[in-house]
């Protein structure tokens, strides 16, 4: 019987024990799914804990989340607490992929989740089903790459154009996130920029009026010969969607489903430049030009300098070929040209000039021609090599010397230069002594002996200057105090900082600052934490009610970051903005 009743004891502790465990687990909505579905990953804690880390989703893109929901209950005398945190993913390609662990800290003790494998499919085939949010979201809304020329020789200007056309049976009235940019490999890319706000254009597609933006343009010149991927531009959209439920006032409730949309990848057959025709001088130049060659002067004098400028105009690569160079008579000294150009961006590719500029110095008198510049290019147009050869250039030396011939003053002072050189090897043999008297004092009045007697009288002032600078910080309490503050504060927001140029994870680590900072100062646990709550607490503190504002509206940001984009200027502002309520609320506290 007493061996009954141990058993029981310890069965009923046992009992007890499990209860009152830590759980900390990941829960994922499915483990299979297809391509074109979400995932949900939920991560559960039944007791409520501070620096919760996510993990880093390799082979997904966050799409939504993190979404926080707490349930805490008391029922028949027993707490029941639950906290989650839910993030919303989109796959990026078929696999198995692992959603690493996550931890979080309960107690001062760090829990950890269990890793969960996925495995990622081919699309599934949804139901056409009218009355489904989805299938309608992703029957109206397209995302179409335009690409101007399927089959561009090498080195001539494309231009893709992404349009996102929405029909007028749903709408999009919050920005879309960017999941996959293309990178464009194998061309020389870049983007046109649009000036003034985007506009919205009406138009058909597949039948049915829709509206499309265009959201970006790129100018392309292929580098390589062959099939060329462009890659997808894809886009995660939120679009709202008109449901069959109807409001007091009779209008249909809209219901806002996320879609995550592809332009899809586009194959460029790029086609070889003719090799018959082609110029022995062709450097690469494609498209439409106009050469020209000028001098700032034809007639000039010995050592005098004069400009040549070779430019290449029109439209075309003009970044991607090398200007013709310049063949010059060896009595003309020349210098490295100076390069200059003004190319514009545009839907027919590069427009404008590039240019060199040479120096030139002739050494002696005389005429010289500067033979003809001869620029070579295909003209996609004809399909044909062109040449353009510039005019002759004659320059006129009027006033030097005669090449291979000294002047008359040089002859006569060639043998007193011949003896110059001569009496040259010696130079290193001194003939003038300078004498030191042996008797002057090494030290009195010398430069060492008055930096000496000087530093008392430059140094003295100084420390003085820096001993009263000191004291009066240390009798600056009110200063010593908002410094001491400042410290605090930037302590608790260092993590917040350094994720500044990260919006998710900055607004994440900020909130947790600010409530550690506070439940470091008012000693109170993390379950009690709610604006009313603080505002109460800093309000019995005696914190001024602007201070108090302040702290309001930044938990406030934290919140709305999860659901809204916002700036990067709005995220430093939130920074400053913490940093000052911390150190006001440090120097406020009684």
């Amino acid at each position: 019987m007493k061996l009954i009743s141990i058993v029981i004891l310890f069965f009923v502790l046992s009992i007890g024990f499990a209860q009152a465990q830590v759980s900390f687990v990941a829960k994922a909505s499915k483990k299979t799914l297809g391509i074109n579905e979400r995932l949900r990953i939920d991560f559960e804690m039944n007791e409520d804990g501070d620096n919760f880390v996510p993990p880093s989703f390799n082979g997904f893109n966050v799409v939504g989340g993190p979404n926080q929901s707490v349930s805490n209950s008391w029922i028949n005398g027993k707490r029941t607490y639950s906290k989650t945190y839910s993030y919303f993913l989109a796959p990026k390609s078929q696999g198995t992929f692992t959603i690493n662990q996550a931890t979080i800290e309960i107690d001062d003790q760090v829990y950890k989740t269990t890793p969960l494998k996925i495995s990622i499919t081919e699309a599934v085939t949804k139901p056409k089903d009218g009355n489904n949010a989805d299938y309608v979201a992703s029957e109206n809304v397209h995302l179409i790459a335009e690409v101007s020329k399927t089959n561009p020789f090498l080195n001539e200007a494309i231009t893709v154009v992404y349009k996102l056309y929405v029909s007028n049976d749903v709408s999009i009235t919050r920005s879309w996130q960017e999941l996959d940019t293309p990178k464009f490999q194998d061309f020389w890319s870049q983007y046109i920029e649009e000036k003034g706000k985007q506009q919205i254009y009406e138009t058909t597609y597949k039948g049915k009026p829709y509206r499309y933006v265009i959201l970006r343009k790129a100018v392309l010149y292929p580098q390589k010969t062959g099939q060329l991927i462009i890659e997808p531009l894809t886009l995660d959209v939120p679009i709202d969607v008109e449901g069959n439920n109807r409001d007091i006032f009779g209008r249909r409730r809209m219901t806002r489903v996320n879609r995550t949309i592809s332009a899809g990848k586009r194959i460029i057959n790029v086609k070889p430049l003719p090799i018959e025709g082609r110029p022995d001088n062709f450097s690469g130049a494609v498209g439409n030009f106009n050469l020209s060659v000028s001098t700032n002067k034809t007639t000039l004098d010995a050592n005098e300098a004069l400009e040549l400028n070779i430019r290449v105009k029109g439209i075309g690569n003009l970044k991607l070929f090398k200007l013709p160079s310049l063949t010059l008579p060896s009595s003309l000294e020349v210098y490295e040209p100076v390069r200059d150009n003004k190319v514009a961006i545009s839907s027919r590719g590069m427009n404008g000039f590039i240019s060199d500029t040479y120096t030139i110095i002739p050494q002696y008198k005389g005429i010289y021609p500067i033979r003809p510049v001869t620029f070579s290019y295909f003209d996609v147009t004809s399909n044909e090599y062109k040449t353009i050869i510039s005019d002759e250039i004659v320059v006129k030396v009027q006033n030097g010397p005669v090449p291979n011939q000294l002047p008359e003053v040089n002859k006569k002072l060639s043998k007193e230069n011949v003896l110059s050189l001569a009496n040259d090897q010696f130079k290193y043999i001194k003939t003038s002594t300078k004498f030191i008297s042996i008797n002057s004092p090494v030290f009195f009045k010398t430069f060492k002996f008055w930096c000496l007697l000087g530093f008392p009288f430059v140094f003295i002032p100084i420390i003085i200057l820096i001993g009263n600078t000191r004291r009066k910080r240390l009798n600056d309490i009110e200063g010593r105090r908002y410094r001491k503050a400042t410290r605090l504060a930037k302590k608790y927001l260092s993590e917040a900082k350094n994720n500044i140029s990260k919006q998710e994870f900055f607004y994440d680590s900020l909130e947790r600052a600010l409530h550690n900072y506070l439940k470091a100062k008012l000693a109170i646990v993390t379950s009690e934490f709610s604006k009313e709550k603080i505002i109460e607490l800093l309000s019995n503190r005696k914190v001024e009610e602007n201070v108090v504002s302040d702290f309001e509206s930044l938990l406030k940001s934290c919140e709305f970051a999860r659901y809204t984009p916002t700036s990067n200027v709005a995220i430093q502002q939130d920074y400053d903005k913490a940093v000052k309520v911390i150190s006001s609320i440090d120097k406020q506290f009684q």
